[in-house]
């Protein structure tokens, strides 16, 4: 199927076959007829996306404060690779979509195949959406006007915040596409409007719709024009639906604004803000989050679980519905909104026109009507062709998952290990697309038990989501595969067993490894070596600055990501137990507290008398290195910081060592699993250390909750 991507380093604009992605649970995925370049926010990416290094700095202050402490910390290359890595990823435009139903997954209700749908879709010929991001369309709405539904909704949601009532006057500033919808609806709702705009076309659209205008580059004082407009009181409530770095329209907003007047922002604005315009008038000042509530939030968009209407009267999705409600009933008119309309193949155009000096506003792609026979398990080969799999080498790799991890660090480890590159999968397809390209492999797709039936293949390396990973790894097993799963091994003792079954009594079977890099970073190989000389147990501390993530972030969830001591701190126990070379014997978790289960002490005793504490904390700062080591043995102290450094204390064999370049074992892991498949080496990590290393995390874990 067709897409359109944008590239972020340079902005580029274009049409790529992917694969077609899958219908997951509680997805729909929809045969699109027409989509809406939303002209702001599309712009604005299309800027960045040109503009150069010095440019991009300047658009996004705070991301370059997160690369400068990660390059401190980490050293210069890693930070310029993670960047560059960053900025090759092709971007997925678009968010107003319109077609019709082609598939429905599992547990959603609501929906069939053949209805007519305007949800968050992508600019492509297919895209899978959550059920509570779609709305059925009503048959007296037309595609050309459904396709404004989104915009729409992001124009309802910033009035409901307003909440303005009949007779009440509102300042629109910014008279876009969403300035436009905005003006219309504020009238639907009785609302005295004025608009404010540079444009004069658009100032001219806004009077037919209803409201008093003003261009303001053309003399026209915003706030003289609202005073009088409002009688001299100041106006009830202003929306501001630019997009802009200026502090002007919230400056203007503040002073044309009544005392305790509402001020919400849908659009883009600067945000310094004068103390003494807000005070004097006690003004309420609110961002508007997109379409509504459930915006970001995984419970309602990922997994479908609606707010009661008696609780949430108007979520996203309800206000997809209100929104078309309100077409259906003559109430908005978009046919004015309308300015031009290009075939896919022709996107490129259509971005160079909204990055122009030419006037447009919707800027409409139109799509084929879909094929029939598309389905999600097609698969495709990139761009660039790779060589035919030498089947002698072995080492032929099926990768699942394309995400950030795969895409920075598993896919390149690989392919610097000299795996062959067969082909590559994730949900969506883009991705998989991107890295296909990129590695070299000869096709890409997003049907994941087609990858691990694949015959080309002897070995599968899965990198999706943690709940996935013991049944894909099982699965894989039981096809004949070798398997490299990416941490953790699984997320329950009953998938452990399933995997021990496996196993039990084959005297041939497939390689399993599990990406516990650490264990084969350079300077833990050195520090092993060291240790090995010496007789007695060892005293381990291992202090990890995780930092905070985001509370709904999936890694968090517990059906999902089952938390972070099981999904990352298992990478440390697995360290430990590696250094300490010894069966683990007693595990016990000490956490901080119920809402913060990601801090916790893990302490371990192993069977030669050593001792080790993990100490697990996402309650520090980025400032200080993620990562130190502390081993303490027979009078002398080994000391890695952060993967860059090793110091030994009262070690006279022990060399101390630095590097630039952090090193956290990836590409070692990798390189020891294709040695393992083709046999010239044995199981990078012996499968009973597998086992220990992921019952004692699930134990751990569990005593955390």
């Amino acid at each position: 199927m067709k897409q359109v991507t944008q590239s972020l380093k340079t902005g580029k604009i274009d049409v790529l076959d992917v694969p077609a992605p899958r219908c997951g649970k509680g997805q729909v995925r929809i045969a699109t007829t027409c989509s809406l370049i939303s002209a702001g926010t599309e712009r604005m990416m299309l800027d960045f996306g040109r503009g150069n290094w010095i440019q991009k700095a300047r658009q996004q202050p705070d991301k370059v404060r997160m690369v400068i402490e990660k390059a401190k910390t980490d050293g210069l290359a890693a930070t310029v690779e993670t960047v560059r890595n960053k900025l090759d990823q092709p971007l997925a435009p678009g968010y107003c979509n319109v077609g019709v139903v082609e598939a429905v997954g599992s547990e959603v209700v609501g929906f069939a195949v053949g209805d007519r749908v305007a949800s968050n879709g992508k600019h492509a010929e297919l895209v899978s959406v959550p059920v509570n991001l779609c709305a059925k369309i009503p048959d007296a709405v037309s595609d050309d006007d459904a396709i404004f539904t989104v915009v729409g909704a992001i124009a309802l949601q910033g009035i409901r915040l307003a909440a303005p009532t009949l007779g009440e006057s509102v300042a629109v500033i910014g008279l876009g596409l969403i300035g436009q919808l905005a003006v219309q609806l504020l009238a639907a709702n009785g609302c005295r409007v004025i608009g404010f705009d540079f444009d004069r076309r658009r100032v001219e659209l806004a009077r037919e719709f209803g409201a008093e205008a003003v261009q303001i580059d053309e003399g026209g004082d915003p706030v003289s024009a609202a005073m009088a407009f409002s009688r001299g009181d100041g106006v009830d409530a202003v929306l501001i639906t630019a997009a802009t770095q200026s502090d002007g329209p919230v400056t203007d907003a503040a002073r044309m604004s009544r005392k305790r007047g509402r001020i919400v922002l849908v659009g883009v604005a600067g945000l310094n803000l004068s103390r003494a315009d807000f005070f004097e008038k006690e003004l309420s000042f609110q961002v508007s989050c997109s379409y509504g509530p459930g915006r970001y939030d995984p419970e309602y968009e990922d997994k479908g679980r609606d707010y009661p209407p008696g609780f949430v009267r108007w979520t996203e999705q309800r206000n997809f519905v209100a929104v078309l409600d309100m077409m259906a009933a003559n109430k908005i008119d978009c046919a004015p909104l309308r300015t031009h309309r290009f075939l896919i193949d022709e996107a490129d155009k259509a971005y160079e026109l909204i990055g122009g000096t030419e006037p447009s506003m919707g800027v409409i792609l139109e799509y084929p009507a879909p094929v029939a026979d598309r389905i999600a398990t097609e698969i495709l080969s990139p761009a660039s062709p790779a060589p035919p799999i030498n089947q002698a080498g072995a080492g032929v790799l099926n990768v699942i998952g394309a995400g950030n991890y795969a895409s920075a660090v598993l896919v390149p480890a690989f392919a610097k290990a000299g795996a062959t590159m067969n082909a590559i999968g994730s949900g969506g397809g883009l991705s998989a697309r991107q890295l296909a390209d990129k590695h070299g492999f000869r096709m890409a797709g997003t049907e994941t038990f087609a990858l691990i039936a694949d015959p080309e293949a002897d070995s599968v390396v899965i990198a999706t989501r943690h709940d996935s990973h013991a049944d894909l790894a099982l699965r894989a097993l039981e096809a004949g595969k070798n398997v490299f799963v990416e941490k953790p091994l699984a997320m329950s003792h009953d998938d452990l067993d399933a995997i021990e079954a496996f196993y039990a009594g084959r005297a041939e079977a497939p390689i399993l490894t599990v990406g516990f890099n650490r264990r084969f970073a350079p300077l833990v190989e050195a520090m092993h070596s060291e240790l090995a000389r010496f007789l007695q147990p060892k005293a381990m501390t291992m202090t990890v600055n995780a930092g905070a993530v985001p509370p709904g972030h999936w890694t968090l969830d517990p059906e999902v990501g089952g938390g972070r001591i099981l999904g990352e701190a298992c990478h440390f126990l697995d360290l430990l137990r590696h250094l300490a070379g010894a069966p683990i014997v007693e595990a016990r978790a000490t956490g901080m507290d119920a809402a913060r289960p990601d801090t916790a002490t893990l302490t371990l005793k192993f069977a030669d008398g050593s001792i080790g504490t993990v100490h697990y904390f996402a309650n520090g700062n980025k400032g200080l290195p993620k990562e130190r080591l502390e081993v303490f043995v027979g009078g002398g102290v080994l000391q890695l910081d952060n993967f860059r450094k090793l110091r030994g204390f009262g070690m006279p064999r022990a060399a101390n060592r630095s590097s630039l370049r952090q090193d956290k074992g990836q590409a070692a892991c990798a390189a020891r699993f294709i040695s393992a498949v083709r046999g010239e080496d044995g199981w990078p990590i012996p499968l009973d250390e597998l086992i220990e290393v992921s019952r004692t995390t699930i134990n751990l874990a569990a005593q955390l909750r």
